[in-house]
């Protein structure tokens, strides 16, 4: 199974190679099958044209002899032909009475053979119950393989006079050479073919594969937020391909009409959410502005001896309600305002012990194991900025239970390739509601404040490819971790 979770183009290779091995192991197969049946038809043809040529001899002999043609006188009729049709046919052969008994054989007399002494009952009862009065036996002894083929010899009336035994060595030499040479052609043909193969395969599978991997480029490098290229097809490209690549096109139309009408309804959305906030957080000052002036309006006495004194309470007010606005105001603008990226090379520790100059409070303490300086690019303004949003936060979440030992614990340390900054205070903790909306824009478990500083503090850290994480435990301590990377 692990094959065919391959790419494409290793299976069309693998599969054209593995076909290529098969085929060539199917004909080897098929060839080395077809040389042994014609093995076997040439021993079988080749006796038989023995058989007929030596009692063509027999035949001969019987008719040239002296002697009466009768099953006796056999052993005296062969005497000495039997020699010379054994020489001409390099061929050894056996005369049997028609009861299996041995009359003659062409071995020399000093050999005294003991293995062919009768001809055996089964092959007696078989050779009387052929049809063409004959009977062929194949045997294997000491590896090889033999025929022995039994006929009848008769006389010049068809009258069977003794029985003819033809011993048959079935001799492959010449036909197992004849086999591996042919075998050697093959593999030769094959192995050039299988090289063709490899080659053939290659670029096959790799212009099969090659819109695919355009394809799969492309759909990896779409994106939502920006404009995404069509893919344009050679015209020799197949139907298949063509098919694939005319719906991806489509896809990526359609793609980008809903990402510009998305990114549509989102600043729309994003522009009425925060019209709606302004406008909440504008009446905020304005509701005590309109109430100050009514009651000024209406209590006001030129001849007051005090008019000077309520007549500065009344400014005081207005001032004050006046400065909130512009408060939210500013909040407004700078959240709205994304940080500019500055190739500016500063030390980390140094800039933020700098930021917690502004506070008076005791309980801040500064942590460092930074002998040396802290190397990194960021905005000198930015990164006192993030720094003050935090210690804030912590300040104002120590003030909410005001534990007895208030701590807000700066650290300022390198990991790996990274500066880190974390403040750690021992105030109220996130709740666990509240965990994935800490970042939100507008977001604020404070009764006053515009809930964007952290949010702001986010887009500054990740504007410098950083990273800012929190942990908390409710009513005992809150960890925040801004890192981003060093020089």
């Amino acid at each position: 199974m692990a094959f065919y979770k391959r790419s494409l183009r290793n299976r069309i290779f693998f599969s054209m190679i593995v076909l290529i091995v098969l085929a060539s192991v199917v004909i080897g197969a098929v060839t080395i099958f077809q040389y042994r049946e014609e093995a076997v038809d040439y021993h079988r043809e080749r006796l038989q044209r023995k058989e007929a040529s030596i009692r063509e001899n027999i035949d001969y002999v019987l008719q040239n002899t002296t002697y009466p043609v009768e099953t006796d006188k056999v052993p005296l009729i062969f005497k000495d032909k039997i020699y010379e049709i054994k020489d001409i046919h390099n061929l050894e052969l056996y005369i049997y009475d028609l009861d299996g008994n041995l009359l003659k054989s062409s071995k020399a007399s000093f050999f005294k053979d003991t293995t062919n002494t009768r001809v055996p009952q089964y092959v007696l009862d078989a050779l009387r119950a052929s049809a063409t009065k004959s009977y062929v036996e194949s045997f294997t002894e000491d590896g090889q393989d033999y025929q022995s083929s039994y006929t009848y010899i008769t006389d010049q009336y068809f009258k069977p006079l003794a029985i003819l035994n033809l011993p048959y060595i079935e001799d492959d030499g010449f036909l197992n050479k004849e086999l591996k040479e042919n075998l050697s052609r093959l593999g030769m043909a094959y192995l050039v073919m299988l090289l063709i193969a490899i080659a053939l395969a290659y670029f096959l599978s790799k212009y099969i594969t090659r819109s695919l991997n355009s394809v799969s480029e492309k759909i990896t490098e779409t994106r939502l937020n920006k404009r995404n290229k069509k893919i344009v097809l050679d015209r020799n490209s197949t139907e298949e391909i063509k098919t694939l690549v005319k719906a991806y096109n489509g896809m990526i139309e359609e793609l980008e009409n809903s990402a510009a009408q998305l990114a549509a309804n989102e600043r729309e959305a994003a522009w009425r959410e925060m019209a709606k906030q302004v406008a909440h957080e504008i009446k905020n000052p304005l509701t005590p502005m309109r109430l100050t002036v009514q009651s000024f309006q209406r209590k006001f006495d030129p001849a007051d001896p005090q008019v000077h004194k309520k007549l500065e309470e009344y400014s005081n007010t207005l001032i004050q309600q006046i400065d909130t606005m512009s408060s939210i105001a500013s909040a407004f603008s700078t959240y709205a305002k994304m940080p500019a990226q500055q190739d500016e090379t500063l030390n980390v520790v140094k800039i933020t012990k700098l930021a917690l100059d502004i506070f008076n409070e005791d309980y801040i303490y500064f942590l460092t194991d930074e002998k040396e300086k802290l190397i990194a690019r960021f905005d000198r303004t930015q990164l006192i900025r993030v720094v003050t949003n935090l210690i804030k936060n912590s300040i104002q979440a120590i003030e909410q239970i005001k534990p007895e030992e208030p701590r807000i614990e700066v650290r300022v340390f390198s990991e790996g390739n990274q500066a880190v900054i974390t403040v750690m205070d021992n105030g109220v903790g996130v709740a666990e509601e509240n965990l994935d909306k800490i970042f939100e824009p507008k977001f604020t478990t404070k009764t006053s404040g515009m809930g964007l500083g952290l949010a702001m503090v986010k887009k500054i850290v990740e504007t410098y490819d950083g990273t800012i994480t929190f942990q908390s435990e409710l009513g005992k301590n809150t960890t925040f971790r801004v890192s981003f990377p060093k020089s």
